[in-house]
């Protein structure tokens, strides 16, 4: 990459040239420095482009001039996805269109700026939805599901993102454009035999999986088949089991290779989904409290053979957050007594009469293997506050008091569902020994448990322990052949563990379908392969002092100003959009500008009142309307931590 001075020319000249536009201030680059994990990078600057068009002069603008690019959507993201410190490229704020709708075939066109929730909100008249469905569904986008190959609640009955791509249309790393689909033998064969980028691309699928021991290899070293969750590096697997390599596989669709990759194969425009019809219409969540973790862990297997809708798992200390948490307090009405775990069934019918029968079946079952100490049946009409509930795990785990906080560096891993309950006792007797008590909660009908220890990572001793628990983990979901990554990415916290999962055979292969998409490492480079240290980059400086100041405000309960302006972990809650109900910042609503939601506001308090050395770069006037903005705000203290 080229100096200072120089780039910044050349950025005006791509600005002057884009019907988007391009911020570079140093606050535009402390307002993207961060996402949802534990990492900061300040950016070169951010891009937002307004159409493909801008996408492909960026991408030639990037190879040009060696800007790395960091795509990013709500900047959701637990695994440091898009933390770089090339040039970010936000396709939130004008890429949001639904660009069109087959009903009758299942299926919508879209940009990949669009909001998860608002599309089902436009599908559902038509009958029809977009079935992954992620805590952060009300503010996370399209194009970044596409990137993590997204799953939430409903894979066990739907399958993830992976499963309903149909087609994406990209933006290589040469400025070409491709779209990604389908294809039958002979498409695939006259596909690899072309010159262009697109052709290389084939030709070098082709090259690396044609031999049958190579495809064993692959089987052998990747997650268990039975796990749907399964984000470990680039899908080889998911290739090697199509046509032409596999006689009886499913055509040869790229979105597969894609779906997962975190931006680091190609820039996506558009992306074609696979709709699903409605849930049936009658629906309960049986709401079974247990007295053990263990128990409830031992009963999935039981309730995945009636075929639910969702199967989610709570634990107390999670479950303790939600009671000082003013919304989510209100969303506890069915909680009988003080469980150390709930799992939350969802059965759904077409009739009341056929839901009644499963819900009898269901707890007599329970009953008879003596799981649970009490079955609370919610009624559909409250349905969605318990999974509103289960949603705000992530926001309520940054209240726990003090600068220890549930870290996302171990929480992401699956196992086959039978191997559950023994999976995470034995992780368990990992983490006591460490010294660590877990928070346990997430997708267990799926075989996956968010596992996140409490590290202080402003302490040396915890950021050292942060690498070890990582280690540790990766080497017992090996033991158990499962997913390093279940659905939130590899990114920077576990993609220096792939090669250890995958072998080095995989991971060279890994490697050359990176060097033929991105010969020039332009795309989100650091991510899935040549990860550095994961310990690197943190968003605290391990020995960091936490200051404090005297304010007119009161704010002893959190431990002062700067602690309370740190439990915004960066998940994005204020980015929802205003159809999505509840309340939250209007100058967001209205503008879509980063700075305008109550993160970005955060974000710049936090760099502010942690960093007094680099004060002079901040504009005073700009610091001193977000202060102005988040204190005179009425309505979102209910939501925002």
């Amino acid at each position: 990459m080229q100096n200072g001075s120089d780039i910044s020319i050349h950025l005006k000249n791509l600005n002057k040239a884009m019907k988007g536009s391009l911020a570079f201030r140093p606050i535009d680059r402390v307002l993207y420095a961060t996402d949802a994990s534990v990492y900061r990078s300040k950016p070169l600057g951010v891009a937002f482009p307004r159409n493909t068009a801008d996408i492909i002069s960026i991408v030639r603008f990037s190879s040009k001039h060696g800007v790395p690019l960091i795509p990013r959507a709500a900047g959701t993201s637990l695994a440091g996805q898009v933390v770089g410190k090339g040039l970010v490229v936000d396709v939130s704020k004008h890429m949001h269109r639904i660009l069109e709708i087959n009903a009758q075939e299942r299926w919508v066109r879209v940009q990949p700026g669009v909001i998860r929730d608002d599309l089902n909100r436009a599908l559902k008249s038509y009958g029809l939805f977009f079935s992954p469905n992620t805590s952060t569904s009300n503010r996370c986008m399209i194009g970044g599901m596409v990137g993590n190959n997204s799953c939430g609640t409903t894979s066990i009955k739907y399958g993830t993102t992976r499963d309903k791509l149909l087609e994406v249309r990209v933006v290589l790393s040469d400025g070409s454009e491709a779209v990604f689909g389908a294809v039958d033998d002979h498409t695939f064969h006259a596909m690899r035999k072309q010159s262009s980028l697109e052709g290389r691309i084939y030709q070098d699928i082709y090259d690396q999986l044609s031999s049958q021991e190579v495809r064993q290899e692959i089987f052998r070293r990747f997650p268990h088949k039975d796990i749907h969750r399964r984000n470990t590096g680039f899908a080889l697997d998911a290739l090697a089991a199509m046509r032409p390599f596999d006689p009886d596989g499913p055509p040869m669709n790229l979105c597969a290779l894609l779906a997962g990759s975190e931006g680091t194969l190609a820039m996506t425009t558009e992306v074609k989904l696979q709709l699903d019809p409605l849930p049936p219409a009658f629906g309960h969540i049986i709401a079974v409290h247990f007295d053990s973790l263990d128990t409830c862990l031992r009963s999935v297997v039981t309730a995945m053979s009636f075929e639910p809708y969702a199967c989610e798992l709570m634990d107390k200390t999670i479950l303790d957050c939600t009671k000082d948490n003013i919304k989510q307090a209100r969303n506890r009405f069915f909680i009988d007594g003080d469980p150390e775990a709930l799992l939350l069934v969802e059965l759904r019918d077409p009739t009341p009469k056929g839901l009644q029968k499963q819900v009898r079946g269901f707890i007599e079952t329970f009953e008879k293997h003596d799981f649970g100490y009490a079955h609370v049946i919610v009624d559909d009409a409250d349905c969605a506050r318990v999974w509103e509930l289960r949603s705000a795990g992530l926001g309520v785990l940054s209240n726990i008091p003090g600068d220890k906080k549930a870290v996302a560096c171990i929480e992401d891993t699956a196992v086959r569902i039978e191997d559950l309950a023994d999976y995470i006792a034995e992780f368990n007797s990992v983490l006591e020994r460490f010294g660590q008590q877990a928070v346990h909660y997430a997708h267990a009908g799926a075989g996956e448990i968010h596992i996140r220890p409490l590290l202080d990572l402003k302490n040396y001793d915890d950021v050292i322990l942060f690498k070890q628990l990582s280690k540790a983990s990766s080497d017992l979901v090996r033991k158990y052949r499962g997913s390093l990554s279940g659905e939130h990415g590899d990114g920077r916290v576990r993609g220096p563990f792939i090669k250890d999962h995958i072998g080095e055979k995989n991971y060279a292969i890994l490697r050359s379908i990176k060097s033929t998409w991105d010969p020039d490492n332009i795309f989100n480079p650091g991510k899935i392969i040549d990860v550095p240290p994961m310990t690197e980059d943190l968003r605290y400086a391990p020995g960091q002092e936490t200051k404090t100041f005297d304010t007119i405000l009161d704010f002893e309960d959190s431990g002062g100003l700067l602690r309370m302006v740190e439990k915004c972990n960066g998940s994005g809650d204020c980015r929802k959009s205003s159809t999505a109900g509840g309340t939250m910042c209007p100058s967001y609503h209205a503008t879509r500008d980063e700075v305008h939601s109550t993160r970005g506001r955060a974000n710049v308090l936090r760099e502010y009142l942690t960093r007094t050395q680099e004060i002079n770069v901040f504009n005073q006037e700009a610091l001193r309307q977000v202060l102005d903005l988040c204190l005179s705000c009425k309505g979102c203290t209910a939501e925002c931590p």
